[in-house]
């Protein structure tokens, strides 16, 4: 009987990228039955503060629950970007159950923004700045892109592909990845705000969130207003937001996956990055599954999005009334 669904949702795939319909939906739930490996970084930075997961998982919860602002302020996003509520309070909750802790108040927050305006940083690595490094030949083919996502989401593929890991021009260049090294000037890795976002996917979102939202424009050569926006509230919700949408657009129009209804999901794209890359891989897989006449593969959740999938029933209880 297995086999028999399978076959049938890889047919039905099959018709509905032909025909150009509506996409598959991904049912709500996890498709693993325990919780994917915890990567091993994340285990030692909740141990170095003498927490758990479980306790940074109820402290999140609690800021949301307590807020009633926040929550207001979550639905009204999702609403101009046509998502629901749940995928902002996914993303959220697992970025500060896995990531760091949330603060108790989301005052806090607003305080940590305007002490950005005041600091002094630069996307920068060994002194050269980003904008200065995205004119090398290298990124000659990123040039006529137009749209911000389209814009850095090439200029981040160049680096993978011309610079990480290798030495150029008599630089020799980190393994990692580009949002680490020319983003984040405190340490690499380090996220930012409620939705622990890091000033590259700030930048890819940048033209997404002024046309929904009529905010300005980042700009890669004014770090501290990218820093302010990511940690304000009020302006960084827009930016997780748009982020949001554009997994589940890619995963619609590129895979044939609708993920709406599966916040488990969309939290994983969140955490993982590069959406549309994705996609794209997991339609190349299941091409050569239905040709192989495998059963196509659903999107799955990681260990991220296994909890906001685990945990959904409490979740969607906070926009019950």
């Amino acid at each position: 009987m297995r086999r028999i669904r399978s076959l049938f949702l890889g047919l039905l795939l099959a018709v509905t990228a032909s025909a150009g319909q509506a996409a598959v939906l991904v049912p709500p739930g996890n498709r693993n039955a325990v919780q994917p490996a915890i990567p091993g970084a994340s285990v030692n930075r909740t141990q170095a503060t003498n927490t758990t997961f479980q306790a940074k998982y109820r402290k999140v919860y609690a800021l949301l629950k307590n807020d009633g602002r926040l929550r207001a302020k979550i639905k009204e996003t999702a609403a101009a970007y046509a998502i629901d509520p749940i995928h902002i309070v996914g993303a959220i909750v697992g970025e500060h159950t896995y990531n760091v802790d949330a603060y108790d108040r989301l005052q806090t927050y607003y305080v940590k923004a305007i002490s950005y305006l005041s600091s002094r940083f630069s996307f920068a690595y060994r002194g050269e700045s980003v904008s200065a490094f995205v004119r090398r030949p290298q990124f000659a083919a990123c040039d006529g892109k137009s749209d911000s996502y389209a814009l850095w989401t090439c200029r981040e593929r160049v680096w993978n592909q011309e610079f990480r890991g290798r030495t150029v021009d008599g630089t020799s260049f980190p393994d990692n990845r580009f949002g680490a090294v020319f983003f984040q000037p405190y340490y690499a890795g380090q996220t930012f705000g409620l939705g622990q976002l890091n000033p590259l996917t700030a930048l890819q979102m940048s033209d997404m969130v002024h046309e929904i939202s009529g905010l300005p424009r980042l700009d890669a050569d004014d770090p501290n207003r990218v820093y302010k926006t990511i940690m304000d509230p009020d302006l960084t919700l827009n930016y997780v937001a748009a982020a949001l949408k554009k997994s589940i657009d890619a995963y619609r129009t590129i895979a044939g996956f609708d993920i709406s209804r599966n916040p488990g999901i969309t939290a994983t794209l969140y955490n993982v990055g590069n959406p549309e890359a994705r996609a794209q891989a997991l339609k190349k897989e299941n091409e050569r599954r239905r040709a192989a006449g495998e059963p196509v593969r659903l999107p799955q959740e990681n260990y991220y999005g296994w909890l906001v999938n685990d945990k959904l029933p409490e979740l969607e209880a906070l926009f019950a009334s």
